[in-house]
């Protein structure tokens, strides 16, 4: 019998994994997108009964439940364990009494960082012996100079393109022998030889992966595509260079993420009335109502609904462009009694609060923190929902927002163009509304469009809605993404992933 290829996913955030990997499986942590995205992944691969192991840092105090920052949902009880545990936990104090997986102070998190990728180096990889090992995101940036080193094929994938450096001294003051692999390391300057570049030469985490890894993908194919042409300038040259490489050498490709399969309004536990893309138009009409008494709005189903879904971010997710418009969107559209919902933390929180204040618009929009019932609430009972990014390496809640039946308005970027194309009800195709332009004046124009769509017939819409709803959940799914993975991975291996 052929042995079935054996992949270790080195990750330091996932939200939930299968129950029957092991009595660690009821462990989750959090701290993005890229938690759900693992989750999924790995999901997926055990559903198919792929010989998967995961690699996660012991985050004890989050684990254990005494944190409820991170958690986004409870886990049920473990039916069964497997004999072969297939969950290993990186054990280290350094992230064994933290409450958040980032801290926000750098040098902790690099902390973290050098211990997880310690453990991962020293005792997780010989005991496992993948065939494969998949690396996410800066975090584990050192992993595939390694696993290069010892001609393990490894692929490298980047949810985001923050990074961090450290010299080889404190990597290896950590624990991990950097010496026998530092030639696959990416210094911020040419290294003339170990010693000379040990104590002062510094090591970028994610460029690293991508120089040492065989394989690299972000998670959309635009993305890509737009570092390799240079249209963002924010990005470190080197990072640029080093997927370029990649890239023209056929060893970069984008795949797209999908939302956890618990964004599904038909049998979601967190929203107050659940529906399909048969009762939409009712049902969803029942959610805004609820949400409009709990967050204290004008109680009209007939009011038209916008979310905010994302972090308040504005140097990535365009918040600003949504504070500069928001006092003249409201009272253009007043007679229709236009609302405003926003699910999100982050500093530019204070700041729409500050306008809904001085404009007296309390009844009108609603500015919360984030909270995860309260988020896929605002799913179900919005008519549409807000990402002006200004880049967008994936993004989720657009996807989410068709399932739901939640017409994304959105920036024509990254992971928005591979996943939004322009609403067209004439001929019955699209999805969404893209701008061109990322300035006040294109969002407006694409906020336009949007209620050119609302104030169609009820028949027209109610068809459109139940279209975007079948076509979402068809095309944004884990089979699909599980499937572009696979695939990466038998093209690594040369040979079939699944046997």
């Amino acid at each position: 019998m052929v042995k079935k290829p054996r992949i270790l996913i080195v990750t330091p955030e996932v939200s939930y994994l299968p129950e029957d990997m092991g009595a660690q499986s009821r462990y989750s942590a959090k701290a993005g997108g890229l938690a759900d995205v693992s989750a999924a992944l790995i999901s997926a691969l055990f559903d198919l009964r792929c010989d998967v192991h995961v690699a996660l840092p012991d985050y004890r105090s989050i684990f254990n439940g005494y944190s409820t920052k991170t958690h986004n949902r409870e886990l049920e009880k473990i039916r069964k364990s497997l004999d072969e545990e297939r969950i290993h936990l990186a054990a280290d104090r350094a992230f064994y009494y933290l409450d958040n997986i980032y801290s926000g102070y750098s040098d902790k998190d690099l902390k973290v960082s050098l211990a997880f990728q310690r453990e991962v180096i020293n005792n997780i990889i010989p005991r496992v012996r993948p065939d494969i090992i998949h690396c996410n995101d800066w975090m584990t940036g050192l992993i595939p100079a390694m696993a290069r080193q010892i001609e393990i094929p490894c692929l490298f994938t980047i949810h985001n393109i923050h990074t961090m450096t450290s010299t080889m001294a404190e990597i290896e003051d950590r624990g991990i022998d950097a010496a026998s692999f530092w030639r696959w390391l990416f210094f911020k300057k040419p290294p003339h030889n170990y010693e000379e570049s040990r104590g002062w030469n510094r090591v970028d985490f994610l460029t690293s992966g991508v120089f040492a890894a065989h394989y690299v993908n972000t998670v959309s194919p635009a993305f890509l595509t737009e570092i390799v042409e240079n249209r963002h300038p924010f990005i470190e040259t080197c990072l640029k260079n080093e997927l370029a490489g990649k890239y023209h050498a056929g060893c970069a490709t984008g795949i797209l993420n999908a939302p956890d399969p618990e964004f599904n309004p038909s049998v979601d536990e967190l929203i107050r009335y659940n529906y399909g893309p048969k009762n939409h138009r009712l049902q969803k009409a029942k959610n805004k109502r609820y949400l409009q008494k709990i967050l204290d709005l004008e109680v009209d189903e007939n009011a038209v609904m916008f979310f905010w879904p994302s972090r308040l971010d504005p140097v990535q997710k365009g918040c600003h462009l949504l504070a500069e418009i928001m006092y003249e969107i409201v009272t253009k559209y007043w007679d229709v009694k236009l609302q405003i919902v926003s699910v999100a933390s982050g500093a530019f929180q204070k700041h729409f609060h500050d306008i809904v204040r001085f404009h007296g618009l309390g009844r009108r929009i609603a500015i919360c923190g984030f909270n995860e019932a309260l988020s896929h609430q605002a799913f179900a009972s919005s008519d549409f929902l807000f990402m002006p990014s200004s880049f967008e390496p994936c993004g989720l809640p657009q996807m989410i927002g068709g399932i739901y039946g939640t017409l994304p308005i959105v920036y024509d970027t990254g992971g928005l163009h591979d996943t939004i194309r322009q609403l067209d009800p004439q001929n019955s195709t699209g999805n969404g509304f893209l701008f061109k332009v990322h300035d006040t004046q294109g969002f407006k124009w694409a906020i336009d469009r949007a209620m050119d769509f609302y104030f169609l017939s009820p028949e027209i819409k109610e068809t459109q809605i139940h279209r975007i709803m079948i076509d979402s959940v068809l095309g944004f799914n884990h089979s699909r993404c599980a499937e572009d993975y696979i695939n990466l991975y038998g093209k690594m291996l040369q040979r079939p992933f699944i046997v």
